[in-house]
């Protein structure tokens, strides 16, 4: 699914009243009907006080075409206009006009806190007083109101976007932004409601379709792509009846270090269940025993050193590498890191001291093979970048990062994003159960393990993202968030493939014969 910005949004309403013939008012009367629809779906009748809040500009037109169809379906509804200018656009007048023919209860005016309603915690509340075009500071007393709702303990339902939201900046005060229980997005949701300090604004949400133009939605390019199981089960590579392990590469996982070869063993495992034909682990010499013991379907080649890397030279041809699981930043590490990479020519997966270790040598970063995939946690990328004022600031800094060396970059998260270049892939799978020791080093397992069968190395990223949440997913039905560790993952990395291909369930139709 496409991530459309608000420029975008603002070019598809234009281009759709174009090619449609139809007023700007006509496309306000699809995006009131269409929440209504989703409202009534659900609510059946059922007569639950509904506080309607509509601004001045066209969010709050559309907050007025719904009022106008609640009103008249019967529902229980205030409708309450925030007056927080005496700019009112053309189409918000239009249907102004519209609510006060068909009922004697007109909407109530909002100047100041003293018209401030009551509103009872099973009450509803639809926000519509600010849209994505907001780009000024919210009022001191709009602010007041916002927490009026956040006081009553209402549902609360947002229009489009929770107001006083910014589609591409984080807000100053978090009291000037609604916050929305659920929130109807229309044409695509909102990059702000996947990154850490924005998607806390919105529970949930959903996108309605209002009808905007096909081709300008299929054909137009935006800068975030958001990842589910549609857009990953297009990546798959499915497998010929008479594959064989030769065909699906050697992944070779060097790390490791004195009390750290755990992280080996989840790597290789993953990478060899994501579906590598062959892997290698190459090892400090303390780490021989437990390789070969917990992960017999491992080849093992250990360094001379006893217990870290400090020389990386093996007489295999790997199709990829995964480096930097447990592999500590010694100082013989980090000299045999130098080395490697003056010579390698070799696909490369790098995470955790890896990438401490090319943080402390930046002059590494132009050795690394294009496409490298580069996969930290928050801290390490904070050293890779610097820091950053906010999610916006990071997220730039990140696709600058992969611009000058050349790389593909997660940033980790609830919702991980992969950056490539200017692109922005938007994960859905995962969950809190992820936040264990050695995640991380099953992700890189699995990345490593899909470049291994000739996965593209960006698609590799983002099948793997999707693929290590989704097991995850799927793992913490049996084991719970705080139990879930990371061999579970591994454990269902199968679970996840299949579940590419199950087919959603149809509800039962009703037999009136």
């Amino acid at each position: 699914m496409k991530i459309f910005s608000k420029e975008q949004i603002y070019q598809a309403d234009k281009l759709t009243t174009e090619r449609q013939s139809i007023s700007s008012t006509d496309l306000m009367e699809r995006a009131g009907t269409q929440i209504f629809n989703w409202m009534h779906l659900r609510m059946q009748g059922v007569q639950v006080p509904i506080h309607v809040f509509c601004g001045i500009g066209n969010n709050g037109g559309d907050g007025l075409v719904l009022a106008r169809h609640l009103i008249l379906d019967g529902y229980q509804v205030t409708v309450y206009i925030v007056n927080y200018g005496d700019k009112r656009s053309k189409d918000f007048l239009v249907n102004y006009d519209r609510i006060k023919s068909i009922t004697k209860k007109w909407p109530v005016l909002i100047k100041n806190i003293d018209d401030f309603p009551d509103i009872h915690p099973d009450d509803i509340i639809v926000d519509a007083i600010f849209g994505i075009g907001l780009n000024r500071p919210v009022d001191d007393w709009v602010k007041a109101l916002f927490q009026h709702f956040k006081i009553s303990k209402a549902f609360t339902l947002s229009i489009d976007i929770p107001s006083g939201l910014r589609t591409d900046k984080v807000p100053s005060d978090e009291n000037g932004v609604v916050w929305a229980g659920y929130t109807l997005s229309f044409a695509s949701p909102k990059l702000v409601f996947f990154l850490p300090e924005t998607a806390k604004y919105t529970e949930q949400w959903e996108v309605l379709d209002i009808g905007l133009d096909r081709d300008f939605l299929f054909t137009t390019t935006t800068e975030a792509d958001l990842i589910g199981k549609p857009e990953v089960l297009s990546m798959y590579m499915p497998r010929d009846k008479f594959s064989h392990k030769g065909q699906f590469g050697h992944s070779l996982i060097i790390g490791g270090s004195y009390g750290k070869i755990g992280a080996v063993v989840l790597a290789s495992k993953a990478a060899l269940s994501a579906g590598a034909g062959l892997v290698t682990s190459y090892i400090p010499k303390c780490g021989y025993t437990i390789l070969q013991s917990a992960f017999p379907e491992a080849m093992v080649i250990t360094d001379d050193n006893e217990k870290v890397i400090s020389d990386i030279t093996f007489d295999i041809e790997p199709t990829v590498i995964g480096f930097g699981v447990g592999v500590g930043t010694n100082e013989k590490t980090m000299t045999a890191l130098e080395a490697f990479l003056k010579v390698n020519k070799t696909p490369l997966v790098i995470d955790a001291d890896g990438i401490n270790i090319l943080s402390k040598k930046p002059e590494l970063f132009k050795l690394l093979p294009k496409d490298t995939i580069l996969t930290p946690h928050p801290k390490e990328l904070e050293r890779l970048l610097g820091s950053w004022k906010d999610d916006f600031d990071k997220l730039r800094k990140a696709k600058a990062f992969s611009k000058e060396y050349e790389v593909i970059l997660v940033v980790k998260g609830a919702h991980s994003i992969t950056v490539y270049q200017d692109k922005l892939y938007v994960n859905t799978s995962g969950n809190p159960g992820l936040a264990t020791a050695g995640s991380g080093d099953v992700l890189t397992g699995i990345i490593t393990g899909l470049v291994s069968q000739g996965y593209n190395p960006l698609i590799a990223t983002v099948f793997g993202v999707y693929l290590h949440g989704k097991s995850a997913d799927i793992a913490v039905e049996d084991y719970g968030y705080q139990s879930l560790i990371a061999s579970h993952i591994i454990d269902y990395l199968g679970a996840a493939y299949l579940d590419l291909f199950k087919q959603q369930e149809q509800p039962a139709q009703e037999d009136n014969s």
